[in-house]
């Protein structure tokens, strides 16, 4: 919400958030319950010309630029890979410190920061593999009627029910003409599939 009050472009509002993040870091609860339960943030930030996936780990980030056309997607775990255009200054050194990356094989994010096999990321079964599926087989055709079909999907888990459940679903419209309003359609009620 920073990011969009204090900018007037997708990097600048990346910028606003790096900067928080250093100066005050990340954490808290996650749910109102007693439970505690944390993770650290990822966010998609977009303006009309340009858009950009920021995730972070602590106050170690990694930033990517998503290409003209491209589509991309984000879900409860680290998902840039090698594929890296801006980055918290001391983000290598720091995975070099704890061990978890030799300094000589190519740098990945998600796979030194969570562990994850990011070979397996876009095959296996979960919000994420599911969700790049459903975005890359609309790929150049994507409309709202579409992204909104993709935020109602139970099956691939992206509609989340249960003890987690989606709490609510935005999509926008951003045309790069600038004489064009931008549209934003938000969930009147906590399952997006109503």
């Amino acid at each position: 919400r920073l990011g969009l009050e204090r900018a007037d472009t997708a990097e600048k509002a990346l910028t606003v958030i790096v900067d928080l993040l250093e100066k005050y870091g990340q954490g808290g609860n996650c749910m109102e319950s007693h439970m505690a339960f944390t993770y650290h943030n990822s966010f998609l930030i977009a303006d009309r010309k340009e858009a950009w996936v920021l995730e972070t780990s602590g106050k170690y980030w990694a930033a990517e630029k998503v290409e003209a056309g491209g589509v991309r997607n984000i879900s409860n775990q680290l998902s840039i890979t090698t594929k890296i255009d801006r980055e918290h200054p001391e983000l290598r050194e720091y995975a070099k410190s704890k061990g978890w990356w030799d300094g000589e094989k190519e740098f990945d994010f998600a796979a030194t920061y969570s562990y994850v096999n990011t070979a397996r990321m876009t095959t296996s079964r979960g919000r994420y593999c599911e969700g790049y599926k459903l975005m890359n087989k609309h790929k150049g055709s994507i409309s709202s009627e579409i992204m909104m079909e993709i935020l109602r999907d139970k099956e691939s888990g992206i509609n989340m029910e249960g003890g987690f459940m989606t709490t609510g679903s935005m999509v926008s419209v951003l045309p790069q003409e600038p004489g064009l309003p931008c549209i934003h359609y938000f969930t009147g009620t906590p399952d997006p599939e109503r």
